[in-house]
């Protein structure tokens, strides 16, 4: 996730342009944003895990904070996130 490669549609579009880029939730395109901070399918998880760090965490918050890579973590444990089947 945060070296920019994952099973991610933003990725898809750089490295595997056959894939499908759309999240499943039917956003047009799949980003860590997307997953992390809008992206339906995720709500509940993101409530009891992201959102703990912060009212309203930025992508920056998560990822390059102690806190927010522990939230990271928990959130990815629980949703299956950024993984192929996630």
């Amino acid at each position: 996730c945060r070296t920019g490669h994952a099973f991610i549609g933003e990725y898809y579009t750089r490295f595997v342009p056959t894939e499908d880029v759309a999240c499943s939730c039917g956003a047009h395109l799949q980003t860590r944003r997307h997953i992390l901070l809008e992206c339906p399918r995720y709500k509940d998880a993101r409530r009891t895990t992201l959102l703990r760090i912060s009212a309203s965490p930025t992508v920056n918050d998560i990822l390059g904070t102690q806190d927010g890579i522990r939230a990271l973590a928990k959130f990815v444990a629980k949703t299956g996130a950024f993984s192929k089947t996630g």
